[in-house]
């Protein structure tokens, strides 16, 4: 029973060893092509194939003299050969119990010779084999000429998975190789303690400064240097990998002292500038570290912790950050929010708008309201906008959110509208968006189609967006204004702030950030911001709305400041379309507004 499972066990790992190759069902390769022929001339045989041992098949990765792609494992000759370290060799197969009856012999095939592929690691991968229709045997020489050609076979095939376990760029082992390492330390010293350090040696915005300022060759060069740093700091025990643009791995067998004391090590030696055609570029490196059992975790389980760990690393203290199981769970669920809400858009039920009002601050009367979107999840429950809408507004996703917005949004301003209380609605848009040329056009063209007026509907943006394509963002708003669609400034102070884009926008509304509103009545400073906000908008011919009023206090500040409207809890919460016209009695304005 034992022998039995040793077997199951190594024949497993072998067909892993073949597969880990992606060798099985690849395209012909001329560079095995010509081993086979010159096999087949070396030892006059007719036929000459690189098979390979699958699950239950044989697979010719090379032939020379047949036409099969394929033959089944059973009682095939090559899954004898693999077993042994010398040459296979049946002189007649119709003569050997094994083989009769046997595919190749029923084709009337009678001389075998295979010689073994075994990786490094003692892997049985298939046999260069020669095949004759006559009987006959090898002769002096021919034995060890079939084991030096598949010698031959094996340089070939680690020769060509070499190529993809190193970085081009860089010429450093890369992820692939980090996995067969981890694999191959798990086989020799399962139990042993390691750890894997991700690091992180120029940041996004470093790397676009470089390239725009020495060119986009530069960042091959900084890195190549960086890296010569980087192996004399993490010493020869350690080994080091190129896995992403600017990010490398180093594995280390030891513990976790070990490898805090080398983040340390790593971040100080890097933090002297690199010269790049005599540019002196400095590096701003942050270090992620995965402390592991080694043979506990899965290869790629292991990368990907590490991954995680560099991911928080910029903001922790010290510039590194250990593997944080909580941190890697709210990873994951971005990832699932991410993934699952482009399933989202199209479902019936799982995206709905609330709309929370917009009042004149001195009359109290309601002046319009403003779309917000909600995603009940079908597992996950009610997602706040908050943690969903940054993360879909970087992707492309944002196009597509954006138009189902638009498309409620212009739905429910026409249901009011043939209802006779046509109601102003505001959406947002972001910069990827306003970067699309014919945005303006479909959103006019959605407007028409459902017939309703322009002016009922106001767009909003933030000033970062502003910095994005100033030319076609302020294209496309001065195209949808002069069509008598509002345009409004979100968010206002907490972005972009060039006023002289703001002189060139065809502005009409401003809105002041909550953040500013919120603790104006505690606060000297937002309070002389507000009020110089408010000021400076009218002075540029807006409507001016403060964002955020929660207290009876600050609603009368912004009203003794001239400020034209507000939103906020004091006055609503977002509210389903229908409770926007609730009967009287469930209407509740602030002390000071006029019923």
């Amino acid at each position: 029973m034992e022998k039995l499972l040793d077997h199951v066990v190594n024949e497993e790992a072998r067909l892993n060893a073949l597969r880990n190759l992606s060798l099985l069902d690849s395209a012909p390769s001329d560079s095995f092509d010509r081993l086979t022929r010159l096999a087949s001339q070396l030892l006059a045989a007719p036929v000459s194939t690189i098979s390979l041992t699958d699950r239950d098949r044989q697979w010719f990765k090379s032939k020379v003299g047949v036409d099969l792609s394929e033959i089944p494992r059973e009682q095939a000759p090559c899954a004898y050969a693999i077993e042994g370290r010398g040459v296979f060799v049946v002189p007649d197969l119709t003569a050997d119990p094994r083989f009769v009856g046997s595919p190749l012999a029923e084709s009337g095939i009678r001389f075998y010779a295979g010689a073994p592929l075994f990786t490094r690691e003692g892997h049985g991968l298939g046999t260069l084999c020669v095949v004759d229709d006559k009987v006959r045997t090898l002769r002096d020489g021919e034995e060890q000429v079939l084991l030096d050609l598949a010698g031959m076979v094996m340089s070939q095939i680690e020769l060509q998975n070499l190529v993809g376990r190193v970085d081009a760029t860089t010429g450093q082992a890369n992820q692939f190789q980090l996995f067969e390492d981890l694999d191959d330390l798990a086989r020799r010293g399962p139990g042993a303690l390691a750890a894997l350090l991700s690091v992180d040696i120029f940041s996004p915005t470093r790397v676009t400064n470089a390239a725009r300022t020495l060119g986009s060759d530069s960042i091959r060069l900084l890195m190549q240097q960086a890296i010569c740093t980087l192996r004399h700091t993490a010493g020869n025990s350690a080994r080091l990998y190129h896995v992403d643009q600017t990010r490398c791995a180093v594995l280390i067998e030891d513990d976790l002292l070990k490898s805090y004391a080398l983040a340390d090590r790593i971040v100080a030696a890097l933090s002297e500038p690199i010269a790049c055609g005599g540019v002196p570029v400095a590096a701003d490196p942050t270090i992620g570290i995965f402390d592991f059992t080694v043979g506990a975790v899965e290869p790629r389980e292991a990368f990907k912790r590490m991954s995680n760990a560099g991911d928080d690393a910029p903001n922790a203290a010290g510039r590194h950050a250990r593997y944080d199981p909580a941190s890697a769970q709210r990873n994951a669920r971005r990832f699932a929010l991410l993934n699952d809400f482009g399933a989202a858009l199209e479902a019936p039920s799982q995206l709905s708008l609330v709309y929370q009002p917009r009042i004149q601050l001195v009359s109290g009367n309601r002046c319009g309201v403003e779309a917000l979107i909600r995603w009940d999840h079908p597992e996950l429950g009610a997602v706040s906008p908050s943690e969903f809408v940054p993360l879909v507004e970087p992707t492309a996703l944002v196009r597509s959110m954006t138009e189902w917005v638009v498309r409620a949004a212009i739905a429910q301003a026409r249901t009011w509208s043939k209802a006779g209380t046509p109601l102003p609605v505001s959406i947002n848009a972001s910069a990827m968006n306003l970067d699309d040329e014919d945005f303006a056009v479909r959103l006019l063209r959605a407007t028409r189609d459902a017939g309703i007026a322009p002016d009922l509907l106001e767009l909003e943006f933030t000033e970062s967006t502003i910095a994005h394509d100033p030319t076609r963002v302020i294209g496309q708003l001065r195209e949808l204004r002069s069509e008598g669609i509002e345009i409004a400034i979100d968010d206002f102070g907490t972005g972009y702030s060039n006023l002289s884009y703001l002189q060139q926008l065809p502005v009409s509304v401003l809105k002041i950030d909550q953040a500013f509103v919120r603790d104006m009545v505690t606060s000297g400073k937002d309070r002389l911001l507000v009020k110089t906000m408010i000021a400076m908008g009218h002075d540029l011919g807006y409507r001016v709305v403060a964002e955020g009023i929660e207290t009876q206090a600050a609603y009368d500040m912004l009203c003794e400041w001239g400020c034209d409207e507000g939103q906020g809890y004091l006055m609503s919460k977002p509210v389903a379309a229908e409770r926007i016209f609730p009967p009287k009695r469930e209407m509740e304005r602030p002390r000071g507004l006029a019923s």
